[in-house]
């Protein structure tokens, strides 16, 4: 039989208690390393992905809507239209003043301004535009007669919004947005009957 001495065993416990303790180190540093890796990246593909605002214009009700015929083709109309940037960065959107066009047949009938502004991060900027549209210009080949007859015109609104996404104070791109929205009026009821954007 063997018999151990006190020095043996208080070696043998130290030992083992060092070598618990570098499997806790261990444990923890890859623990960490781990962390750091996940953390940087997040922050490389979600907070630092840098994403074009979304320029839209919303739906809405007439004021006035007034509407020729087949014959004497004519309308006129007025409404206040609901302008959303949608920012969805994870820093401000700082735009540039611009304009919203809306067109006829390829035809500008109408037009409003927009401010030079920002778009807080995850948030959306609403800009409530007072419109006025005038088929003044058009010219006498265009299809609004036949539109007209048929109890449906279609418009476009058109624009370009240029600004910079900061995230972090340091971090700066520039961003550009397009408005490209076509909206189907029906001039009998007097309302919006269909309104989609690209």
């Amino acid at each position: 039989m063997v018999f151990f001495g006190k020095d043996q065993e208080s070696q043998q416990l130290t030992d083992e208690e060092r070598r618990k303790k570098r499997m806790k180190w261990t444990i923890g540093i890859t623990a960490f390393v781990i962390f750091q890796v996940v953390q940087a990246l997040f922050f490389i593909l979600v907070i630092m992905k840098f994403k074009s605002p979304k320029f839209r214009v919303g739906e809405f009700d007439f004021q006035s809507l007034n509407a020729g015929t087949q014959a004497s083709p004519s309308f006129g109309m007025t409404f206040v239209a609901p302008i959303r940037i949608k920012n969805t960065n994870w820093g401000p959107f700082k735009y540039d003043a611009t304009t919203v066009n809306f067109v006829y047949g390829g035809v500008q009938v109408g037009q409003v301004a927009i401010p030079k502004s920002k778009a807080n991060f995850k948030s959306t900027k609403k800009i409530d535009a007072n419109v006025t549209l005038s088929s003044t210009n058009l010219p006498s080949s265009s299809t609004l007669g036949s539109e007209l007859s048929s109890g449906v015109i279609t418009l476009n609104s058109q624009g370009e919004l240029k600004g910079k996404v900061t995230v972090m104070f340091m971090f700066k791109k520039n961003k550009n947005s397009q408005m490209n929205c076509t909206m189907a009026i029906d001039v009998s009821t007097k309302a919006l009957k269909t309104l989609t954007c690209s």
